[in-house]
């Protein structure tokens, strides 16, 4: 009894010390007093074996940890769990799974472990996949318990899965299963990332105890839901606002279009004196970029220096936000000094690179930019070959934009229509439109379009080179397959305008009418002061109107006169070329 007694104590004291490794994330020790236990032979005990397991994975060295598990002689439920636990807390999920099939026996804390993995990883489907495996397990006697139902749910969120969303939530009830804070927290966040935002009110209307999570989860489901008004409604019910809470409203409104609304709540959320969240910046990066609003995307830049928040584990999504943003506002410049600043870039930041210089007509620079990609192993997607075809065709690239769709095949990348859209865009703007036609006609033939994008493209180049014939081919075509797009029977009336086919162009004009199509108005927009200002076409409804048209006239006056300088200056350097003068 005392020879129990002492060993007891004995494995209690080891068990202290292990812990104190674990907590000081100290391997050193750790080995130390591995050195120990196998002088004295307690490391054969099962139950010391698995806490120097568990010491060893959560200090970094997983390697021990497998040489240490490999050596036991007798192992239990814990062994597995314990190693299983730590690969797939650092992110070997093959070795997890490997190790999860060769279990002897699984319990529900192997599967709970290797379902909560997956989700994790994003392999949602495995996740869902190993929980329907679960409840048809014969040998696990428990189903699932509340780490089961988050690591399920987040699965579910993923997938945007609302149908598993909805089983998983009646086997909780059938279970008899009750509901804790975390887990009414979790189910509320994926109900709303599964589409049903009612369902997120219901069960928040349910909880007996509510945290800041709670209230921001539902803040979120009306917002993916576009039902801001209701999103807004709970945030003011909220009893208190963190830095997150702000961002699920700031993020929802600047991802449902009205950017202009997140950064007034901006705004109010710095009066409050909070510190933005990453997330923040990047809604807030995203909303000035839609807008155009380069100058406080500037400030937001200069705020995350100060702040050094690049620095932080998300400077990825700020980098990339800040590139898209000054590539989107035509500064180009500063998009690459950012670009060639980043400690990390992933593909998004490619293609970001690839598609600024595209859209604004540097092509050259866009395939520098492409080529450097695939020299440097980063594999091209869909997004990036539309941006290096886009670039083809603003550089009048023919024959690489040929070259660049072939490419695709090569990195198994199956091309769309939009891919072909611009590549006739690019025979379109070279004048070779009946290369474009004969392009359109071959893809047709293979089923490899949908026609608008392609019909489009060429109509656009017919009305460029006054070309009324294959114009008309192409509009007549667009005119099947977008009945209800007044734009295209307005670009085929002006190619009839310009050939001077006036009676045609006034019995399209007519048809339209009867139709009841209409053309959106166009608007230009300019930022002074931090401040968007938009003009809309024939709209004088702008309180400075009067010195903007005043304005203008002195402009258009200059213009003219200037005109005529350079046209006297053209006549007299012709005069003096011939001996005139």
């Amino acid at each position: 009894m005392a020879c129990k007694a002492i060993n007891t104590n004995i494995i209690e004291h080891y068990i202290s010390q292990i812990e104190k490794c674990i907590a000081m994330k100290d391997v050193n020790f750790g080995k130390l007093i591995h050195g120990r236990l196998l002088k004295s032979a307690l490391t054969l005990h099962t139950l010391l074996a698995n806490r120097l397991v568990d010491m060893y994975s959560k200090c970094g060295s997983l390697n021990h940890a497998q040489e240490l598990f490999d050596e036991m002689p007798q192992k239990n439920h814990q062994s597995w769990n314990t190693l299983l636990g730590g690969l797939s807390r650092a992110g070997h999920l093959q070795s997890a799974r490997q190790l999860f099939e060769e279990m002897p026996d699984r319990n529900l804390v192997s599967f709970n472990t290797m379902i909560s993995s997956l989700a994790h990883a994003g392999h949602y489907e495995e996740a869902l996949s190993l929980f329907r495996q679960l409840r048809t397990d014969c040998i696990v006697d428990a189903k699932m318990d509340r780490f089961t139902v988050v690591a399920v749910s987040m699965a579910c969120a993923g997938l945007e899965d609302l149908r598993a969303m909805r089983q998983l939530h009646a086997a909780v009830i059938i279970s008899g299963l009750e509901m804790n804070l975390i887990m009414s927290n979790v189910m509320v966040d994926a109900y709303g990332k599964c589409g049903d935002a009612e369902a997120s009110c219901s069960l928040f209307d349910r909880m007996e105890s509510r945290d800041v999570v709670s209230w921001t989860s539902l803040i979120g489901a009306y917002a993916r839901a576009n039902q801001l008004e209701k999103s807004c409604q709970v945030f003011d019910r909220m009893p208190v606002r963190n830095a997150v809470s702000w961002t699920a409203l700031i993020s929802g409104h600047e991802q449902n279009g009205h950017e202009e609304a997140a950064l007034e709540f901006f705004q109010k959320m710095m009066e409050e004196r909070l510190e933005p969240t990453p997330f923040t910046l990047v809604s807030l990066l995203s909303a000035c970029a839609r807008l155009g609003l380069i100058g406080r995307g500037a400030e937001l830049h200069g705020y995350i220096l100060r702040k050094r928040i690049g620095m932080n584990p998300y400077n990825l999504f700020i980098h990339n936000a800040l590139i898209d943003l000054y590539a989107k506002c035509g500064d180009m410049r500063s998009a690459t000094k950012v670009f060639d600043e980043m400690p990390e870039r992933d593909f998004i930041s490619w293609n970001s690179m690839v598609t600024g210089f595209a859209q604004n007509g540097l092509g050259d620079q866009s395939l520098n930019v492409f080529r450097r990609m695939i020299d440097e192993g980063v594999k091209p997607n869909n997004v990036t070959f539309l941006a290096v075809l886009s670039a083809c065709s603003h550089a009048g690239l023919v024959s690489e934009g040929r070259r660049v769709l072939g490419m695709m095949e090569e990195y198994n990348v199956v091309p769309r229509p939009e891919h072909y859209a611009a590549f006739i865009d690019a025979l379109g703007r070279k004048r070779r439109l009946g290369e474009a036609m004969e392009f359109i006609e071959s893809l047709r033939g293979g089923g490899g379009m949908d026609g608008v994008g392609a019909w489009g493209a060429l109509l656009g180049a017919c009305q460029v080179h006054g070309d009324m014939e294959l114009g008309k081919k192409a509009a007549e075509s667009l005119f099947v397959l977008e009945p209800d797009n007044g734009v295209r029977y307005i670009t085929l009336s002006n190619i009839y305008s310009a050939a001077g086919r006036w009676d045609d162009a006034r019995k399209l004009r007519v048809l339209m009418k009867g139709k009841g199509l209409k053309k959106d108005p166009g608007f230009s927009w300019i930022e002074i002061r931090s401040i968007k200002h938009v003009f809309v076409a024939e709209d004088k409804s702008h309180c400075a109107m009067e010195e903007i048209y005043g304005m203008l006239g002195l402009l258009v006056d200059q213009m003219k006169e200037e005109k005529k300088q350079q046209t006297l200056c053209s006549v007299i350097s012709s005069n003096s070329l011939w001996g005139f003068v």
